[in-house]
């Protein structure tokens, strides 16, 4: 089966019309600069220098916050340099519905981004106007055989979800929502991705239940954890999409709210 990737797309500016939004894709590493050293023989100096001009490079232009409190996407933001803060958005997740599963996810992560303003006080706000700050929201949904899952409702549906997944193939769709603070600029997409799996043991099922993970995922799928990784197939997208927070497409919507 020939999995496609559809794109779409949304700009939002103060006072604009919300329209519904989405793209993927991947963008080209940023090349390493080049360093001149007039002292060879001084390896101290070189890697002082050398040190002093990462923390340059790797200094950040505004503050970020994470409006997640998953665990994979923590990590994932981590891994791509970033220090960031994190609030949850504890909204009501089953009282937002859309047909499809691209205009969910994307009603979710902006949902998620309004909730999280609203907690911030007035002061904190206030520091956003003086510092660029970033504020990322997501949304996963897996989706199988057309019918959207969202996180299992019990251990029952977990199992249920997982035996399904056995020898048969399912994708993920992906939301990432990036509002710049200061200057009220805000831009979102989606991402799909498409899983192939072997057969999925009973065994590792069981244990997967038993650990419980699983209840706090969509669709009770952890690819990246040690009993399901060895069942993955192929991965038509990119692992980082799956866990809820693909790099490249949180880069570019980054750059471009800046």
């Amino acid at each position: 089966m020939e999995a496609v990737h559809i794109c779409r797309r949304i700009i939002i500016r103060p006072g604009a019309q919300k329209k519904d939004y989405g793209m993927t894709f991947n963008l080209p590493p940023v090349a390493a600069l080049p360093i001149t050293r007039p002292y060879k023989h001084n390896t101290t100096l070189a890697k002082h220098e050398d040190a002093n001009l990462h923390k340059m490079e790797k200094a950040p232009k505004f503050k970020l916050i994470l409006g997640s409190s998953s665990i994979s996407r923590q990590a994932i933001l981590a891994d791509m340099g970033y220090e960031f803060t994190t609030m949850s958005a504890d909204i009501d997740e089953k009282g937002i519905r859309k047909e499809k599963p691209e205009d969910l996810v994307m009603a979710l992560a902006e949902a998620k981004a309004d909730a999280i303003i609203s907690k911030l006080q007035n002061g904190e706000l206030q520091k956003c106007y003086t510092t660029p700050t970033l504020l990322i929201a997501a949304d996963t949904v897996v989706v199988y055989e057309g019918i959207v899952r969202e996180k299992p409702s019990c251990k029952e549906e977990a199992r249920q979800f997982m035996k399904d997944y056995s020898d048969r193939n399912a994708s993920t769709v992906t939301s990432v929502f990036v509002s710049n603070l200061k200057t009220g600029v805000r831009r979102g997409e989606w991402d799909r991705v498409e899983i192939f799996f072997h057969e999925i043991p009973e065994e590792a099922i069981d244990n997967l239940i038993d650990e419980g993970r699983v209840l706090s995922v969509a669709g009770g799928l952890i690819i990246e954890h040690p009993l399901v990784s060895p069942c993955v197939k192929e991965v038509v997208g990119t692992t980082d999409s799956v866990m809820g927070l693909p790099k490249a497409l949180t880069e570019k919507l980054m750059n471009e709210v800046l």
